[in-house]
């Protein structure tokens, strides 16, 4: 298929489809209708953030939703951070030690106040941290802590964390993603009552409607810049692009359709801030079925997936093509691994090699059906469209099946599908780590993320060898290998990485888009000119 012929189908049914025409035809006549010009908020200095969903809850160990961790990362903080390097940086920590293999001693900044005044110290990290030693805690973190044998108080200001066996990855896998609580705190009250450590405070949520937060005074790290923040939520991807047209937002970010970002920067009223992101899409395989065992069908899948056009024509150039799940910002990421061109002549080969050949040559019948389950997000469906199409174009059938993402995540978790198409978002893949808890035997659901069930003895070996290493050259090398192999293996398809990007309101500034999108960045934004 030619990219033309790409570009002007796609035009007609795929990336400007009826649903987003119709929402443009909406925008236009509000635009004509007296929209014009943003509308002043009651209180200039409130930023309001126009977001496709809220928190499911206020409690900060079990946000397991992208809502909750968005507003959670504006009013808690963990020990430690990762930078534009994908590495661990100080943040409530000031620093840490590893006098041996097994213990990770970590120094905490003196003087950081909680919201209701009292000051952080080691008791509230051993607080926060023995959680996931308790065996009646429930919390999406607690899988990576079962390595971890325990934790202590040291004096006021230092905490060690004892493990059960060397892990390097540690301050970046359990340090980073932790949101620290106050000592003491019963579940009730910190699902009803924030109280952390971060720039800003709850002072208002309704479910489903809005989060209201204000500028916390004492925050360790100067005040932020302006007087707080609302999160509106506006599910429809139409409506949000209203509210900032009108005035009545001031800001999107990663929550519009690459086609409305594309009309929205044509129009010229609003500012775009890109940068590259870590979010990965893919298509992921059941290994257990008896047609994706053969790794020939997986690899024609892979050359008749047009990934340049997707990314060019779907995705407005919103993404790059990915070539595996470490992301090239990562120290780990290996490039000179295997990665799929657009070849269907290839594909069909491959396909013909593995007793799928064409019954009829260019007749209607098909050389195999396969199922491709997805969840009912827009932009994912138009993009299996696409791929349904590029498949057929060499002779397979692919059913489409798209379900609420509850039931779909379901099945996937029970290996009730043929082929899946899931997103790894953000912060999940800023560590290498993430290989051993996707790709090796022992980590099958409900242990890990190998949901497609791969088995690869070698692959096991190079991962428990690089989990165990200290070198950081040592791990890089094993890791790197372990790449190699799955690429060729074709376990996932990748298709590709976003770029991150954000359409404010013209009069804000400071709006840094940091890899993994931490929305405490906010913190840094402005009205006005830009300045100290």
């Amino acid at each position: 298929m030619q990219d033309s012929k790409f570009k002007m189908q796609t035009k007609r049914g795929t990336g400007l489809s009826r649903r987003v025409l119709f929402a443009f035809c909406i925008l236009h006549v509000a635009f004509l209708a007296g929209c014009a010009g943003p509308q002043p908020a009651s209180d200039p200095n409130i930023i309001t953030i126009a977001a496709r969903v809220g928190p499911n809850s206020l409690h900060p160990l079990k946000a397991n939703d992208e809502g909750t961790a968005r507003v959670g990362q504006l009013m808690y903080e963990s020990l430690m951070d990762t930078g534009e390097d994908l590495r661990a940086h100080p943040r409530l920590a000031e620093r840490f030690e590893t006098p041996d293999l097994l213990t990770y001693v970590v120094y905490l900044r003196r003087g950081v106040k909680f919201h209701d005044g009292h000051e952080l110290t080691a008791r509230d990290v051993v607080y926060t941290f023995s959680r996931f030693l308790d065996p009646a805690f429930v919390s999406p973190f607690k899988g990576a802590f079962t390595g971890m044998a325990g934790v202590n108080a040291l004096d006021d200001y230092t905490v060690a964390f004892r493990l059960k066996a060397p892990s390097p990855s540690f301050p970046v896998t359990n340090l980073v993603p932790v949101p620290i609580i106050p000592d003491g705190v019963d579940e009730a009250t910190l699902a009803r009552t924030p109280n952390g450590t971060g720039p800003y405070r709850m002072v208002h949520y309704a479910a489903d409607d809005k989060a209201e937060l204000m500028a916390f005074a004492g925050y360790w790290n100067g005040r932020p810049r302006n007087a707080g923040i609302v999160f509106k939520v506006i599910p429809d991807d139409t409506m949000r692009g209203l509210e900032l047209r009108k005035g009545t937002a001031d800001l999107i970010v990663n929550d519009m359709p690459p086609d409305i970002v594309h009309q929205m920067e044509k129009n010229g009223d609003f500012t775009v801030v890109r940068s590259p992101g870590l979010d990965f899409s893919y298509l992921g395989f059941n290994m257990r079925d008896p047609v994706l065992s053969d790794r020939r069908v997986r690899h024609a899948i892979g050359y008749a997936t047009n990934r340049d056009a997707i990314v060019k024509y779907l995705r407005r150039d919103l993404a790059h093509p990915a070539t595996g799940l470490i992301p090239p910002q990562a120290w780990a990421y290996q490039p000179d691994i295997f990665t799929f061109t657009y070849d269907p002549e290839k594909a069909k080969q491959l396909l013909d090699q593995a007793g799928y050949r064409d019954p009829d040559g260019d007749g209607p019948l098909p050389r195999l059906r396969l199922s491709l389950k997805i969840s009912t997000n827009e932009e994912v469906r138009l993009q299996s469209t696409v791929i349904q199409q590029d498949l057929r174009r060499i002779g397979v059938d692919l059913d489409v099946r798209s379900y609420e993402f509850a039931t779909v995540f379901a099945d996937i978790l029970k290996g009730n599908f043929q082929i899946m198409s899931l997103q790894w978002v953000g912060g999940a893949v800023i560590d290498p780590d993430i290989l051993r808890r996707v790709f090796h035997s022992t980590q099958v659901p409900p242990a890990g993320f190998n949901r497609g069930y791969y088995r690869n003895p070698e692959v096991d070996r190079l991962i428990d060898l690089a989990s165990a290493a200290t070198a950081e050259e040592e791990r890089k090398a094993l890791y790197g290998a372990a790449q190699r192999i799955i690429a060729e293996d074709a376990v996932y398809i990748p298709i590709w990485n976003r770029v991150n990007v954000a359409v404010s309101q013209k009069n804000l500034n400071g709006i840094h888009l940091t890899p993994s999108i931490d929305f405490s960045m906010l913190k840094d934004v402005r009205r006005g000119s830009a300045g100290p």
